[in-house]
């Protein structure tokens, strides 16, 4: 079912272009979230003789469980089964109300305030891609990359929130990734279930790290090449994972000829730095519409020159709450003055990013006050306000 909502089409439109064929198909739409309930029932089905013998009922709840159903988390039955069916938690508790409320409105806030803001740049920026300099195409690349981190983590904050308030723990899908020394730390912090679902559905029974390296690398590349087609039906995805595929095998090989040693600071930060600039560069065959599109992005980037970034980009972060602002502080006079959202929303993501700790890692040690919880008040009305037109999530189309 997945290959022919999802996959049925590119194979059809490749063939034809192959041998110069015209086979006409009606379009195809692809229902939302496929990829991800197709997965967990794949996972269900593979488990069953662990999980044992379940009703209908247990079943239906376990693939049905909204806030995780069409955008993940991909849960498993061991950690979701077992919480169905814990009678204490089917009685309301306060303190997972007031998480889950917080882990909801810190996510909307991710999705709705920043990836929403940035997504708007974006499409300009790709559609206009042909006109940009290198300056101005590195802007477009870093913004999609502030984009689809907010947009994807801030579901799945809500979707954790949302399972929170329900007394259901849902598991954590990122943890800081962008702060990555590596391509294989980043993949163990970014989309953390759909890594678990390749490593124990696949990279293990084909043998995984135990048959030698070259077979290690052969495995790596597949379940990166694997990882890409199934975030689209298309060449862009394709290329984008067997990128991450081949980074990651010359990550494997590396570490496994370097004697590990304690990294210095400067070490550190020059590892991050490298790592965040490939995931950069990559994000854009995740984004553009064609590989030649890409291709000629990345070029554009060589060198990055410029005399400065388009105010086309500016008046994208030019909200109306900061336009009042600005004039009741009689900034919007001063010279740039069309600039300072812009530069607000990139140097809150740079913070949110690299600078705070992630909301897994602070809820533990969270406690509710009285101006934490008027802060969150107003940043859900903030939210709710600035929900104008459509919202799509990114990863609704996967």
């Amino acid at each position: 079912m997945l290959f022919y909502y999802k996959y049925f089409r590119f194979l059809l439109d490749n063939v034809s272009h192959l041998f110069h064929a015209d086979i006409s198909l009606p379009d195809i739409l692809l229902p939302l979230g496929i990829s991800f309930f197709t997965f967990q029932q794949i996972a269900f089905l593979v488990d069953s003789p662990k999980a044992g013998r379940q009703s209908p009922l247990d079943y239906a709840l376990f693939v049905t469980f909204f806030p995780q159903l069409i955008a993940g988390p991909i849960v498993s039955h061991e950690e979701m089964l077992p919480q169905f069916k814990d009678t204490a938690r089917k009685q309301i508790q306060a303190e997972n109300v007031y998480m889950g409320l917080r882990l909801f409105v810190l996510g909307l806030a991710k999705k709705v305030l920043l990836a929403d803001t940035f997504g708007r740049a974006v499409n300009w920026g790709f559609q206009n891609y042909t006109i940009l300099n290198g300056l101005n195409t590195f802007v477009a690349i870093l913004f999609y990359t502030f984009q689809i981190y907010f947009d994807f983590s801030g579901y799945c904050d809500m979707a954790r929130g949302i399972g929170r308030l329900f007394n259901i723990e849902i598991p954590v899908n990122f943890l800081s990734p962008y702060k990555s020394k590596n391509i294989t730390e980043f993949w163990d912090r970014w989309h953390i279930t759909l890594s678990r679902f390749f490593t124990r559905y696949l990279y293990i029974p084909l043998g995984g790290s135990r048959k030698g390296l070259a077979r290690t690398c052969v495995n790596v590349l597949l379940i990166f090449l694997i990882s890409g087609f199934w975030h689209g039906a298309g060449w862009t995805y394709i290329v984008w994972g067997l990128l991450h595929g081949a980074l990651s095998v010359l990550t494997r090989i590396w570490q496994r000829h370097r004697p590990s040693a304690k990294s210095s600071p400067v070490g550190t930060f020059f590892s991050i730095c490298c790592t965040f600039l490939f995931i950069c560069c990559t994000w854009t065959f995740f984004r553009a519409d064609t590989v030649s599109q890409a291709v000629y992005m990345l070029r554009q980037l060589i060198p990055v020159q410029g005399s400065g970034i388009f105010l086309e980009y500016a008046l994208f972060f030019q909200l109306p709450e900061l336009e009042y602002g600005l004039k009741l502080l009689h900034i919007d006079t001063m010279p740039y003055a069309p600039y300072y959202g812009l530069i607000a929303f990139t140097l809150l993501a740079v913070i949110l990013i690299f600078g705070c700790k992630n909301l897994y890692e602070s809820e533990e040690r969270h406690k509710p006050t009285v101006l934490g919880t008027i802060c969150l008040s107003v940043l859900a009305v903030w939210c709710v306000v600035s929900l104008s037109g459509v919202s799509t999530f990114l990863y609704f189309n996967f």
